[in-house]
Order: structure tokens, then sequence, then C-alpha cells
């Protein structure tokens, strides 16, 4: 339930921090201003007794997260794949965050198996083994199934996470509504909006129904893609807290030295991992929205194996198309291009000035191009562009939240193959042949028969349609009656004398 009694939640937040000692490690990690840094711990230290122990055998930042509960944890797995963010010692530290968290029993596994499948857990697999996995929501389990000894991985659900994810995302919603009536000018950002989002997309992962359709839909979308694999579904043996999956064998991402030393190129598969993502997001859409470390591996041919389809990605053509413009434009620096993309698709209010915000998109571009390339940094680009498109109103497009975040893990995964990667050089193939077949003539006359296709199915019906908008305009367009006021003694006399007619009607009768 949201509401003031969550200002506890964020104490404790703050307290957990303080007392771990994570603090004063975040700040400093992070590179925080003086002035935010005392005011931080200056909060946070009359507090201190309040927060939670966590476990003494953890970093400070990990063990705070892991006591603080799952929303938290999600938080920390997202900046594990940021060392430019966070310092390349604490991204190593949050790497745990991504799979190596405490698990529960397999005999409580189990018990949430046959309850949910119905069946005892004997008839359904002939081995069920301790957990070999266990991240934020859910845990997996390798088993071999009772009919034909074939081993899959069975994954399930944390007891309880429901209800400890609403705790989160209740004080999340707090936070969001101080933001708003606080702070005037982040209100463009739509705090609240995007907690909503982040809502559905964790509400959906709690549900592995969900999730197992997703792993199908990926599967058929990414069938073509060269050195990429998604593991096939067992449908008759999921449900909402428990999914099945064909067991894949693989070195996980986060361990180079061991995919070096399998003789696999680490600066070619840091290249394939980027291109894939923009290759499936651009083409199809659709697209993995979780894609750290500890939900990719690599098989013994060097094929990528995604796990984990909780939080899936979609935009639709048109967005895919403006997004695909603004990439190439700063690929190209052609700023104008990109500042006319943004009015074009609304982005940016009309009334501001195109050439003002062209030059201020160069200030964005230019520094970033003339770095090393191994300090090019999409993470980077958004935070400038975030700040030149705040100044010139645009809004936070919820519908881009997913794809820019995950963009920004995707760069991390990437870099920490090839830390020298230039992700300009990687994109610029991919994202030019999308504008190629999507922008242009070619792209103009399929709009064009699409939408004919449209009109043709709704042809016996356009002369009804059209006459029905016509006088829904002319309704809207015809001034209301004008209300006369009449004084008081009017109204009495005009109520005397609906009064008498009545009464004459009714001897009438």
């Amino acid at each position: 339930m949201r509401g003031p009694h969550n200002f506890w939640r964020l104490i404790r937040t703050g307290a957990t921090f303080e007392r771990t000692g994570a603090m004063r490690v975040a700040l400093e990690a992070m590179d925080a201003p003086p002035a935010l840094r005392l005011a931080a711990r200056v909060l946070g230290w009359p507090f201190q007794w309040l927060g939670l122990k966590g476990d003494e055998t953890m970093p400070p930042v990990t063990r705070a997260l892991t006591a603080l509960g799952p929303a938290y944890i999600k938080f920390g797995q997202i900046l594990s794949t940021r060392p430019d963010v966070v310092g390349q010692e604490l991204a190593d530290q949050l790497k745990v965050l991504q799979d190596k968290l405490p698990p529960f029993t397999a005999e409580e596994a189990k018990r949430e198996v046959a309850r949910e499948l119905d069946m005892p857990v004997e008839e359904l697999f002939s081995e069920f083994s301790p957990p070999v996995a266990a991240a934020s929501i859910a845990q997996v389990h390798k088993a071999l199934l009772a009919e034909t000894g074939e081993a899959v991985a069975v994954k399930v659900l944390r007891p309880g996470i429901e209800k400890a994810f609403r705790k989160d995302i209740d004080a999340f919603y707090l936070i969001a509504q101080a933001v708003a009536l606080f702070a005037p000018g982040a209100r463009r950002l739509r705090p609240i909006d995007v907690i909503e989002h982040f809502e559905g997309v964790v509400m959906g992962e709690l549900d592995l129904r969900l999730e197992a359709s997703a792993a199908g839909e990926f599967a058929a979308t990414t069938a073509q893609d060269a050195g990429f694999q998604v593991p096939d579904v067992h449908w008759d043996l999921s449900a909402r807290r428990v999914m099945t999956l064909s067991w894949v064998e693989g070195i996980p991402m986060h361990d180079v030295e061991a995919i070096r030393a399998a003789g696999i190129d680490t600066m070619e598969l840091g290249s394939r991992v980027l291109s894939l993502f923009l290759s499936q997001a651009l083409r199809d859409g659709y697209f993995h929205a979780d894609m750290h470390q500890g939900n990719l591996k690599v098989g013994p041919s060097g094929d990528i194996i995604a796990l984990d389809f909780g939080i899936m990605g979609r935009i639709d053509e048109y967005t895919r198309r403006v997004y695909a413009e603004i990439l190439m434009g700063f690929i190209q620096k052609d700023y104008r291009r990109v500042a006319e993309v943004h009015f074009e698709a609304g982005y940016v209010p009309a009334d501001r000035d195109i050439d003002q915000f062209a030059q201020a998109l160069r200030s964005v571009g230019e520094p970033i191009f003339g770095m090393d390339a191994s300090r090019i940094s999409m993470a980077r680009l958004l935070a400038y562009l975030f700040e030149v498109t705040e100044r010139f109103g645009m809004e936070t497009r919820t519908e881009l939240i997913l794809l820019q975040r995950t963009m920004v893990v995707v760069e991390g995964v990437a870099r920490s193959l090839n830390p020298r990667i230039n992700i300009w050089e990687v994109a610029q193939p991919i994202v030019g042949s999308y504008i190629a077949q999507n922008v242009g003539p070619k792209a103009l006359l399929r709009d064009l028969t699409a939408t004919v296709r449209v009109l043709g199915k709704f042809g016996p019906r356009l002369p009804q349609l059209a006459e029905a908008a016509l006088v829904r305009q002319t309704n809207l367009a015809t001034p209301p009656p004008k209300v006369v006021r009449l004084p008081g003694w009017a109204w009495f006399l005009a109520g005397a004398a609906s009064a008498g007619v009545l009464g004459a009607l009714a001897g009438l009768l």
C-alpha cells in the first residue's frame, strides 16, 4: 500500500547504507560532489542503528543492497556492468548480485514445483539438483526428465518474492511523488510514469508463464541470427511460479579469462554482443532487456546463449525509425538532421529554435567523437543528451527508457570483453542497413501499400465513418445555446406558473 508509512522504508535504506559502510564507498566510487557526500553522511549517521546489518562477509555496497531486497538488487545488477560509472573494483564486487545470491533450499523449491504443476516432483524428474544459480527473483535447478532423461533447467520463484517487491516499489513511488512535489524542474522526467513502467515490467517478471511465452517468441524472431541461441521451452512443465527450459552448457559471460582459455576471440565476441542487440531491437522491435553478464553464456562453439527472459522490450516501427535516425545522425555528425528528427517526432516542443538545438547537439557529439576509442561511451552520450534536451523542454519518453537502459548495459558487457571497443564502428553498418531498408523511397512505398491495405479493409464503411466524423466536427464547431440567467423573482413566477399548469392538468384528468 502506498502512503506516508513508506518514509520508514526510505529511512531504513539510508540507515542500512550508513551502517554497512556502503554510503561512503558508493559516494566515493561515483565521485559525488563534496557537498552531497557531507549531506548524505550527516543525514544518514543519526539513523544508522535502524539499518539492516546484512551479511558481514560481503563487501559494503553488495551487503547493503542484498539486505534491502530484490528491487535494490536489480539496481546493483545494472551498476555491475558500468565500471566507468562506479569504478572497476565496485563493479566487480556487484557482479555477485547477478547469479550468486544466497539460495533457498531444494526442498522448498520442490514443494513449489509440486504445488504449481500439481504432481509429485519424483514423477516429473528422475534427478533434481541443489540450486545452480540464485538471482534476485528466482533460482535455477538442473534436473533430468523422468520419461526421457533429458537435462532441463527448472526456474522457481523465491517464496514471498511478490510481497517483497511490492514493498520496494511502494517506496519508489514515494520517492517519485516527492520529486514531483518538491522539484518542479524534474517533473518533465515524469518520475511517477517511470515507476509505473518499472512496476509493469517487474510484475510481468513475477509470472513465469509470461517469461516462457517471451522465450518462445524471442527464439522465433532470432532463429536466423548466426552465433546466437535461445533455450527451448517445456510448456507442459511450466506454470506461474515454475518454468522449465532445455539445459544449455556454456561459460558465464563474466568469466572472461575462461572464455579466452577456451580459445574464443573476446574482441569479436564483444562486437557480436553489441551488434546482435542493435539488430534485434531495430529489425524486430523486440529485444532482451536484461542482457547483463549473469544472463549470458558462451557455448563451446562460441555461440552467445541468452537466458532469463523476464524483462523484454518492445518498440513500434515508427520509434525504431526515429531511434535509428538519431543514432545515424550522431555517427555521421549530422547534428541538424538529429535536431530535425527530434522536432518531427514531437520530442522537443515546436516553439523551440531548431538551429540552437542543433548547435547544442553538436556540443554533445563532438567531444565524444574526439575521444580515444576506449573512452567512447553510449552512457556518456545519453548523459550529455539528457542535459541538452532538458534545456529545450523535452519530456522523458517512457517508451525509450528500457531501450536506453539496455543499450547502456549491453555496452558494459561488450566493454568487459573488449575494453577498447568502438561502439560507433560496430553500430554504423547495422544502423545504416536498417535506415536503407526503412527510411527512404522503399519505405515510403511500403508504407503507402500498407495504408491502402488498411483502407481496403474498411472500404464499405468509409462513407459512414467519414459522415460520422463530419457530424462530430460540426457539433463541436456549433456554439452551445446561450444560457439565460433570470433573477430570483422571475424563477419564482415561473415556478408558480408551472404549478398552476400542472394543477389544471390534474383537474382535467
